[in-house]
Order: C-alpha cells, then structure tokens, then sequence
C-alpha cells in the first residue's frame, strides 16, 4: 500500500494495482470476474462495507468501452432495492489524456447465488428469493431493459435472505445467433430464443428464473450444453420438441435445423422434478407446498415464449404472492431531486451507436466528472451516500 497524491492510496493484489481514494480502507479481491476486478472495502465517509469493482481495460477496444458506458448509464438510471446500487464512481487519472481507468463503488453483498444454491433451501427462503429476482426484473422492464442473461453468478445475497441483480445483461447489438459455437460465458439460463436468434419480449427473463429455481431444487444446471446446438438439444430432450407454430417463426437455416432432429415428447414435471427433491412442505403460515413449486416451474420453463408465464402473472403465481408488496412490485423509476431531472427509459441507441475508442472514451470521462463534481458540490460525506 502506498500513497499515490493526498487523496489516493494504491494497493496490488497480483498483477492488478487498485488506486482509490483514501477514504477507502481494509481492502481485501473479493471476486474476479470477465468485466473487472472487485474488492471489498470499508468507506470512511459513510461508514459502510462497500465493493469497489476496476473495470477491466475498458479503453482496449470498442465493444469493451461500449460495455462500459453502458452499465455506468444503467447504474445511475435504475433504483431499486432487489438491482445492486452504485454509490460512487472515481478515477485516479486527473485529465481525458491520461483517464483510463473506471471504478464503480457498489452495495457490498455475502455470497452469490451459486453458493446458495448448494444450501438446503426451505420453500419460504427459494420462493422469497424468487419473489425478488422478479421484483428487480419487473423494474428493469419498465426502464426499457430486458436482462436476457440472468445467471446464478450474476446474482447476489446477503446473509438475511435478500437479493440483488448484479449486472444489465446483454446489449440489444450483443445479441447471440445459434450457430456460433465457441462458449466464452455460461449460456446455461439462455432461453430459447435467445439461443435461436429468435425476436424475444419480457418474458425471455423469466425462462432464466425458471433455469434458477430448477437449479435450486435439482441442485444441479437444468441444461448444461457444451455450445448452442447442445444446449438446444438438452433442452429439448426434457421439454419436448416444440409445436410446428413455434418453427414457422424460426430464421431459415435455424429451422432447417432445429426441424431434422428428433422428435422429443419430453417428459412430465413431475418426473422431472419428482417429491422427493423438494424441501419438504411450509408448516409456517404461508404453508408453500412442492406442487405448487411445480406448477410455477411448469409455467416458467415453456419453449415456446407464447406459452410462458409473463413476470407479472409469476409475482401473481400463489408460491411466490405471499410476499407481494405494492411499493417492491411496482415501485416507479428514481425520484426527481432538484438537481436531476428524473431519468426516462433506457436509451438504447446506446447499444447501437458507432463511436471510436476515443470517444467513448471521453463520454465515460465526463460521466465520471460528473460523480466527482457532485461529490465535490454536495460535501465530501455525500459522495457516496447513494443518492444518485
């Protein structure tokens, strides 16, 4: 640990140097992950256990930049207790010439999802986890965002049961088509149209919690393929091949496909998620029952978006409206304050607009000014107060 000027301090964890102000103390990597560097801190100001993610090279090319513009603009837009909050944002570089690296500064959480999901949940515990991830997806869809690649790992929860979404999922250009093969990233919670190519809408997310709380009973990945075709092919030996409707709406190629393999009934939920891998049924007073799990799941995992359950007829669905609470299901994107007028939508020509490495570059500069300047505006102790 050294001192870099007054107000920065570096610390190096391996090959990767963190630079934050020294109102950050007790640094320790809590996680590596494809978009960055992340550490737990304690904040000085605040005094509050923060995560402090460094984005990985984010000026090395223009997707990575892009990338990067976007979660910053997602970030400020979105306020919702069950989508991770960000409390700050800083660089140590002092001009546009020499800027290059971005940190965010998040809610610190315990664990992810994944680690959950080896624990022996009872119904309470999965259908409130349930129950939060649709409150938080709910608010993304009405900022105009649609995750499209949910995942245990992008997920996180404290140790007194509530959860967070931890990233914005794929860019509306990110999209993926069904024959590229190499996998990079876990693509296991993908739905079906997102696999195929497909047009998608809403309800694309709730396949993923589908996949989730299939995972959490069975205690293993629903469909682990080893690319696109194989991830297809596990999922239709389960469920089934899909109508002749669902294949008219299928690119050319795609269906010519998906058309030549062989036909699958798949089989019932209850074979594929018998009694026996449930917790066994609530004594509490919401008295949450397997069946009932079931029928949610029968809903959540349909090939065939037409069919599926939409977010809000799940958070209407009898295992998880138990929980139902106006202000969480609907709660209205940020406030007004009067220094910031209240953000519309999700802009999403931000997905699709071409600029060079520099000049995203140099939108990411100003909107990382901006947090400094409002930290500077509002007094030191409100820097990082979350109220973005």
């Amino acid at each position: 640990m050294e001192t870099v000027e007054n107000r920065f301090v570096a610390y190096q964890f391996g090959d990767t140097e963190f630079i934050v102000p020294s109102r950050y103390r007790d640094l320790r990597p809590c996680g590596i992950g494809a978009q960055g560097t992340v550490c737990a801190a304690y904040d000085t100001v605040t005094q509050q256990n923060v995560a402090i993610k460094k984005l990985s090279r984010p000026f090395q090319n223009v997707t990575h930049a892009k990338r990067a513009y976007r979660e910053f603009k997602l970030m400020k837009l979105v306020n919702h207790k069950n989508i991770i909050g960000l409390l700050n944002a800083f660089t140590p570089q002092r001009t546009l010439e020499e800027f290059q690296d971005v940190y965010l500064v998040m809610e610190l959480m315990d664990a992810n999802l994944c680690q959950v999901i080896q624990m022996d949940l009872d119904h309470e515990r999965m259908s409130y986890l349930l129950y939060q991830m649709l409150c938080g997806i709910k608010h993304l869809h009405s900022a105009g965002i649609i995750h499209r690649d949910l995942k245990p790992s992008n997920i996180v929860v404290k140790s007194d049961c509530t959860l967070k979404i931890l990233d914005f999922g794929l860019a509306r250009t990110a999209g993926t088509t069904f024959m590229m093969t190499p996998y990079v990233v876990t693509r296991y919670y993908r739905a079906p149209e997102v696999i195929l190519g497909m047009g998608y809408k809403e309800n694309v997310d709730i396949w993923s919690v589908g996949c989730i709380m299939g995972e959490m009973i069975r205690g293993g990945v629903l469909f682990p393929g080893t690319d696109h075709i194989d991830q297809w092919n596990k999922i239709i030996e389960q469920l089934g091949t899909p109508s002749t409707s669902f294949m008219t709406r299928l690119q050319p190629t795609v269906r010519n496909y998906v058309e030549n393999r062989p036909r699958y009934q798949g089989y019932p939920f209850d074979r594929l998620f018998p009694d026996v891998l449930f917790p066994s049924d609530s004594n509490e007073h919401n008295r949450l029952k397997a069946s009932q799990a079931r029928d949610l799941l029968s809903k959540m995992l349909v090939v065939d978006p037409e069919n599926r359950i939409s977010v809000d007829q799940a958070l209407l669905h009898s295992y998880i409206n138990v929980w139902y609470d106006e202000s969480e299901v609907n709660a209205p994107l940020k406030i007004k304050t009067h220094s910031q007028p209240a953000p519309g939508p999700y802009d999403h020509s931000v997905d699709e607009r071409e600029h060079t490495v520099e000049q995203w570059k140099e939108l990411i500069y100003q909107e990382v000014m901006e947090y400094e300047a409002r930290g500077s505006n509002n007094g030191e102790a409100n820097d990082s107060s979350g109220a973005r």
